[in-house]
């Protein structure tokens, strides 16, 4: 695989000043260029751009069922370092966040051993953030 090249992914917001502040205080992301219809943040190195749109209906159904809980679908995150990804879960947890699906190991001890977790912004959006043990591991079967 080549070096890769950051991803861009516009999503809809309901209400901008509120995911602005979850975004940028609780995720940590650097805000970028803005209007008052949208605004980019430097999401780990990708460029995510929220858009204000009036709230749609939710979708029907809960997810897909995987290890026993429910993942929502549709849904988009990143891959961090193992060692990022556990500090990255103690500040979500001390920032109070409602956890779809709370931090846990996937394969434990098994190929494709990872952490990952699912929450959702104030609009929304399904989040999931996870951690290979083996970044090598990434796409093994």
């Amino acid at each position: 695989m080549g070096k890769i090249q950051p991803f861009h992914l516009a999503i809809p917001v309901s209400n901008l000043e509120e995911n602005r502040v979850f975004y940028r205080e609780v995720l940590g992301c650097e805000e970028g260029r803005s209007s008052d219809h949208w605004v980019d943040f430097n999401f780990f190195g990708h460029q995510l751009v929220l858009h204000v749109q009036e709230p749609q209906p939710k979708p029907k159904g809960k997810g897909n069922p995987v290890d026993g809980k429910e993942v929502p679908i549709p849904h988009f995150g990143v891959v961090l370092e193992w060692d990022v990804f556990q500090d990255f879960s103690k500040k979500l947890k001390s920032n109070n966040i409602q956890f779809v699906i709370e931090p846990y190991i996937r394969f434990e001890g098994k190929t494709g051993e990872q952490a990952t977790m699912f929450f959702k912004d104030p609009s929304g959006n399904a989040l999931e953030f996870k951690a290979f043990k083996n970044i090598d591991q990434l796409f093994a079967k």
